[in-house]
């Protein structure tokens, strides 16, 4: 057994919606998590800037004696990844990809549309899934610059995030998409909006219960699960203006927690 904590980072809030199913899934371990707020949105900044971020932030979370990394942003999956596992090979570190291959899998008509950031988007990540699994699929691509925002803002039912997301929305659905790829963790807060403006038949996918569940067997394999018999913690930072994280942690989660902190870093 190993109750040493699970690390989790993303620029924002998002993240929180990966965190949510980790810790269903995994209610015995502790997880510090990073927003990194003072940088946000990662998804409009270069990779470079992205890649520098991401190795602060897992410096930091490795200082605090981490035993597992969950990158829980898609952006920086896909700049920073790749780097973090070759400068930390003895991490295990799990990471976000769009759920291009379980979209291939659910679509009956063959069109797949992606709600993401612009760095997610243009990334050869994102590219390199498309020609693994996309063969056979029409992909149609939206980014959605502003979105992003808006919930990071606490701004899930409001006017201005409604029509942004019709907006977005739009273009995928005049394509004949069936199915809908959340390609942005933050973006599975606006599921019960997406619920009201999206047909029936159209399937919506995200992949925080698939990275839950490979946190689970990585750690399981790797015997580092925590004690089952204990409580995990939660212990949440950010970057940014602790009034404003803490007032969007509320609204996304419906509850208060104790132990939230900001961090300079």
């Amino acid at each position: 057994m190993n109750n040493q904590a699970i690390g989790v980072f993303d620029s924002g809030v998002g993240g929180l919606s990966v965190l949510k199913v980790i810790q269903q899934l995994l209610p015995n371990e502790d997880i510090i998590y990073l927003a990194d707020s003072k940088y946000i949105p990662y998804g409009e900044k270069e990779a470079s800037f992205i890649v520098e971020r991401s190795v602060i932030v897992t410096n930091y979370l490795l200082s605090q004696g981490i035993k597992a990394l969950v990158i829980a942003c898609n952006t920086a999956t896909a700049a920073a990844a790749t780097l973090l596992r070759e400068q930390y090979p003895s991490l295990p570190i799990i990471a976000m990809e769009p759920a291009v291959k379980p979209a291939t899998k659910a679509t009956i008509n063959g069109k797949v549309g992606v709600l993401a950031t612009s760095g997610t988007l243009r990334s050869a990540k994102f590219a390199a899934l498309l020609d693994k699994f996309a063969n056979n699929v029409a992909v149609f691509a939206q980014p959605c610059p502003g979105l992003m925002e808006c919930i990071e803002r606490g701004e899930l039912i409001t006017t201005n995030t409604r029509q942004l997301l019709i907006n977005n929305l739009q273009p995928l659905l005049a394509a004949g998409c069936d199915t809908i790829i959340l390609g942005c963790t933050h973006y599975p807060f606006l599921r019960p909006l997406l619920s009201q403006l999206l047909p029936a038949n159209v399937v919506v996918i995200d992949t925080g219960e698939a990275v839950a569940r490979h946190l689970n067997s990585v750690l399981d394999k790797q015997q580092l699960l925590a004690d089952r018999s204990r409580a995990g913690q939660i212990k949440l930072l950010t970057t940014g203006a602790l009034a404003c994280f803490k007032q969007t942690i509320h609204l996304l989660w419906q509850s208060h927690y104790q132990n939230i902190e900001q961090l300079n870093l």
